[in-house]
C-alpha cells in the first residue's frame, strides 16, 4: 500500500529541509512496509482489548497484551501508537480507536505523584492534539504539565523521579533519573500553548542539571544521580536497571540521545546539543555488530546477554531527528546508525511478522533485568519509538 504523505509533524522537528540532502531508503529497510505492518496489527490489538481493562505494556505468554493501570508509566504508548498510524495511514477507523484509548487516560492530569505525566499524556493528547485540533486535549495537556510541575525543586533546579514508599530502603534522597529527560517535552509544549514561561525555564533548568551530572567523562550515563534537596549538590550517581553503578544501561543511555536532541530543539542552548552527541557517540560505539544493544553496554555476559530492541527504537528515533541538527559528518553518522538499527528491528530476528499470535510489534526487548521483570519480550514503548523512527525516517529518505 502506499501512505498519504503528511506534513511533517511539529514534534518531528524540521525534517523537510533536509530530505532532498538524503539518499534513497536501501532495499534493506521498507519504512513504508513496515509502517503497514505495524497498522495492521495495532488495528486488530485495539479492536480486540478494552482499554477498560487497562493499557499494553508487555505480552502474556500467549501473545496477547497484558494491561496495565492508566496511572503506569506506559500507558500513553499504545494509544500514541494508534495516533501515529493514523497520521500515516489516514485510517478513519485507527483515529477512532485513538481516541477511544487516549480518553481512558483523563484522569491522570491531576496526578501529581510520578514524573511521568510527558510519556502518559504527551504520548496520548499530545498527539491526538496535533493531528485534530481538540482543545479538550489542550486543556487536558495544560493542566498535566501543571501536575508535573508540583515535582518541581527549585533548590535542585531539577524534577523529583521518584517517591519514597512504606518499606523502601534509604538508596537516594533526591533521585533524578535520565528517563526524566523525555517528559520535559511536555514542560516545553505548554510553555509555547499558554502554560506559562515558568514552565519552560523548569524545564531548560531540569535540563542543565542532568546535563552537568548524568554523565561520566566518556560519555555514558548514570540511569540515576542523587541530589541534596536543600542545597542541590550532586551526591552520587547510581543505576536502577542496569548491570552496576559503573555500568552503561543501553536505554538509558538512548533516553539521553533522544531527551538532550529534544531539549536542544526546544531551546537552541549548545550545552544540550553538545550533550546529545556525546551520548550519541557513545552509544553508536558500543552497538555490537548486528546493531541492537545489549541491556547494558557493560554487562559481564556479552555475547550471552538479553538484547534490548527498545533502546535501539529510542536512540533510532533520536539519532534521526540529532542528524537534522548537527554538524558536519556526525549528521551523516548519526543517520546511518539510525538506519542500522531500523534495519534490524525490521528483520525477522526481531519483527513478529508470521507471529498471528502476537498483538506487538517487536520482540527482544528488556524492562528490568536485575529485578528479572520483563526481560527479552515486547514492550509498548519499544513499539511506540519503532513506528515513531520509521515514521520520521521514511519523511527524510522520500524525495
Amino acid at each position: 500500500m502506499r501512505l498519504r504523505r503528511l506534513l511533517p509533524a511539529l514534534t518531528l522537528c524540521v525534517l523537510a529541509g533536509c530530505a532532498s540532502t538524503r539518499p534513497a531508503p536501501p532495499a534493506r529497510l521498507d519504512a513504508e512496509d513496515a509502517i503497514a505492518f505495524a497498522r495492521a496489527k495495532y488495528a486488530d490489538a485495539a479492536a480486540a482489548l478494552d482499554p477498560r481493562e487497562g493499557y499494553p505494556r508487555t505480552s502474556l505468554p500467549s501473545g496477547a497484551w497484558k494491561q496495565v493501570k492508566s496511572s503506569d508509566w506506559t500507558s500513553g504508548f499504545f494509544p500514541g501508537t494508534l495516533w501515529q498510524l493514523y497520521e500515516a495511514t489516514q485510517a478513519p477507523a485507527l483515529k477512532a480507536q485513538a481516541q477511544l484509548w487516549t480518553s481512558g487516560l483523563e484522569a491522570e492530569k491531576t496526578n501529581t505523584r510520578t514524573h511521568d505525566l510527558g510519556f502518559i499524556l504527551y504520548c496520548s493528547f499530545g498527539a491526538g492534539y496535533r493531528l485534530t485540533g481538540e482543545e479538550r486535549y489542550k486543556a487536558i495537556l495544560l493542566e498535566g504539565a501543571r501536575s508535573l510541575a508540583t515535582r518541581y525543586n527549585p533548590a535542585v533546579g531539577a524534577i523529583k523521579s521518584w517517591d519514597f514508599r512504606p518499606g523502601d530502603p534509604p538508596r537516594w534522597t533526591y533521585p533524578i533519573i535520565i528517563d526524566n529527560m523525555m517528559n520535559l517535552e511536555l514542560l516545553f509544549w505548554a510553555a509555547r500553548n499558554g502554560g506559562g514561561r515558568d514552565l519552560y525555564d523548569m524545564a531548560h533548568r531540569h535540563a542543565t542539571v542532568s546535563a552537568k551530572h548524568h554523565f561520566r567523562p566518556d560519555g555514558s550515563a548514570f540511569h540515576v544521580i542523587d541530589m541534596n534537596p536543600e542545597t542541590g549538590a550532586f551526591v552520587k550517581g547510581m543505576t536502577w536497571q542496569g548491570y552496576n553503578d559503573a555500568s552503561a544501561w543501553a536505554r538509558g543511555q538512548a533516553w539521553a540521545v533522544y531527551g538532550f536532541t529534544m531539549a536542544y530543539r526546544e531551546t537552541k542552548d549548545p550545552l544540550f546539543l553538545e550533550t546529545a552527541q556525546k551520548a550519541a557517540d557513545y552509544f553508536i560505539a558500543h552497538l555490537p555488530a548486528d546493531a541492537v544493544p545489549y541491556y547494558d553496554f557493560r554487562a559481564p555476559g556479552i555475547p550471552n546477554e538479553p538484547r534490548d530492541a527498545s533502546a535501539a527504537a529510542v536512540a533510532a528515533s533520536g539519532l534521526l531527528e540529532l542528524s537534522t541538527l548537527a554538524p558536519g559528518a556526525a549528521a551523516r553518522r548519526y543517520f546511518d546508525a539510525a538506519e542500522r538499527m531500523l534495519a534490524a528491528l525490521a528483520a525477522p530476528a526481531y519483527l513478529t511478522r508470521g507471529m498471528p499470535e502476537q498483538q506487538a510489534l517487536l520482540l527482544h526487548s528488556t524492562g528490568n533485568k536485575p529485578a528479572n521483570s520483563e526481560v527479552d519480550a515486547p514492550l509498548s514503548y519499544a513499539d511506540y519509538y519503532f513506528v515513531e523512527a520509521l515514521m520520521r525516517y521514511d519523511r527524510m529518505t522520500r524525495p
